[in-house]
């Protein structure tokens, strides 16, 4: 397999081709194991109501990955939409399309990638004591 892993938090939108059908934003937690995808999917109600939630599975074979968003039913939604997509070499955004029933649009998701320099810095907070 090419490439770095997906696991990790991803930041996303989707779209739709259908025009009454309006773009949402996600947050998205992949775990990838052995080329085998999985994660949740937390994205806001549009309509108001509590945030919607869905798990994920599906598999990744170089560049193109695929998977399968089955949302949780609560609130509204209890259907499953399909993804497809290709990874950018570094693993820093996967883009694609997506399809459900007669419904379907593109997707593009992000994330940083720290360094192990970066993530072990030390910070120096100075906090005010009263």
């Amino acid at each position: 397999m090419s490439g770095e892993s997906v696991t990790g938090v991803w930041y996303g939108r989707w779209a739709s081709e259908t025009a009454w059908v309006t773009p949402n934003r996600f947050i998205a937690l992949l775990d990838e194991q052995a080329g085998r995808i999985s994660g949740t999917v937390s994205e806001p109600d549009l309509q108001g109501g509590m945030p919607l939630h869905a798990m994920l599975r599906g598999a990744r074979s170089g560049g193109a990955i695929h998977w399968v968003k089955q949302y949780d039913g609560a609130g509204r939604l209890a259907h499953a939409v399909h993804y497809a997509g290709d990874v950018r070499e570094d693993a820093t955004r996967i883009t694609g399309t997506w399809r459900f029933s007669t419904y379907s649009g593109t997707f593009a998701m992000e994330r940083e990638r720290f360094s192990v320099e970066e993530l072990s810095e030390e910070i120096l907070l100075e906090v005010p004591v009263r």
